[in-house]
């Protein structure tokens, strides 16, 4: 299924049924009252969590949602029915937009958020009975449903986030900590969405993210890594993965927090650490003074992965 973060939807809401204007009317009851039923309400659109999505895909297919109308009251106190509720699927991490503000996230499954409020129903005649009015011949009309044009954004909940400049071996790194079996290969790239990988532990279970390749420019619209960044919004930790193989690996790190600044310098908050891959290539570890925590790794040989999942494990 094709990777789709992003999707824009409609929904309307049902409309409440009318109030009924009615008068019993039965042999050998001389004084018969109003017995107008209410009106049902309309139904709702909700939004609800499951795990078991990973993609706004569906949405895209389908982006128009009605509920049903409520039904209108009748005589005998009948009241309508109330109209057919809409649920929609969604993955967990869902951000939900109405003309640009925040009305809602869906981060658990099962979690429902209202997105469309059904309308209420009108009040039959038999509701406005008072002592100085015995007939009232007065009904109220349901009130109309909600139409919204709403934008859903996808922020995968994942513990870390790894990012990195193109074939610097995240996807690799991944798979070499995780059960995760990405597609790999040595071209620009690669991963073309971000890819799940679920570091186990005896006490929880960690969720890391691999993010495709961030290249200078990014901010400004060059190459497709910086969409996802905000995949990596959620994370606890982010994972800084530089090719210790080429010339100025310390000079990707730089490009990689300058990106990160121009972007959404709330990201430079996060904890994060540098992980140096592709070791197997050098023939001595370079020497690097920087804050961050560092680590030197081989991914696809396995040099030094075990103390970085350590150190993973322990942090979270």
């Amino acid at each position: 299924m094709k990777f789709v973060d992003e999707a824009t939807i409609f929904v309307t809401s049902g409309a409440g049924g009318n109030g009924c204007i009615s008068f019993r009317r039965e042999k050998f009851v001389p004084r018969g009252g109003p017995d107008g039923g209410n009106g049902g309400d309309g139904g709702s659109v909700y939004l609800m969590g499951n795990k078991k999505l990973a993609t706004l895909y569906d949405l895209k297919l389908r982006p128009h949602y009605r509920a049903g109308r409520g039904r209108h009251g009748k005589g005998k106190n009948m009241h309508g029915r109330t109209g057919e509720d809409v649920c929609i699927q969604v993955p967990l991490g869902v951000a939900v937009f109405d003309n640009g503000r925040l009305i809602g996230e869906v981060v658990e499954a099962g979690q429902k958020i209202t997105v469309a409020q059904g309308g209420i129903g009108g009040r039959g005649n038999a509701h406005f009975v008072t002592s100085t009015n015995r007939a009232p011949r007065d009904a109220e009309e349901g009130r109309p449903g909600d139409t919204k044009k709403l934008k859903i954004v996808l922020k995968i909940i994942s513990d870390i986030g790894i990012v990195g400049l193109p074939n610097a071996g995240k996807s690799t790194l991944l798979k070499a900590m995780t059960n995760a079996r990405p597609k790999i290969d040595n071209y620009p790239f690669t991963t073309l969405s971000p890819n799940l990988g679920v570091l186990r532990d005896n006490k929880k279970n960690i969720v890391l993210a691999d993010m495709p390749g961030i290249i200078e420019g990014a901010h400004q619209g060059r190459g497709i890594g910086l969409q996802f960044l905000r995949h990596i919004e959620r994370t606890h930790l982010l994972i800084l993965v530089v090719d210790a193989s080429e010339a100025d690996p310390v000079g990707q790190y730089r490009a990689l927090i300058n990106e990160f600044r121009q972007y959404d310098p709330n990201l430079l908050k996060k904890p994060r650490i540098l992980v140096f891959n592709k070791i197997d290539l050098l023939d001595h570890k370079p020497t690097v003074r920087l804050k961050e925590k560092v680590f030197f790794v081989s991914a696809l040989a396995g040099t030094g992965i075990d103390r970085l999942i350590d150190y993973i494990r322990n942090e979270n």
